[in-house]
């Protein structure tokens, strides 16, 4: 199952830092590319805001 960012999302981009997979890319908001996550969960721990939960 993938992860999902919220409107919560602050932008900061820790998140896309953190990803091994390179599946968080930038927009209003940041997202999370399902076809190129690998669930690992880096992000969730990553992200100052919370914005990150699984779909």
């Amino acid at each position: 199952m993938a992860f999902i960012i919220s409107e919560e999302c602050a932008a900061c981009g820790a998140c896309a830092n953190e990803c091994p997979a390179g599946a968080i890319h930038e927009g209003d908001i940041y997202i999370i590319n399902p076809e190129e996550c690998v669930e690992c969960g880096t992000c969730v721990d990553a992200c100052p805001a919370g914005a990150i939960s699984e779909q």
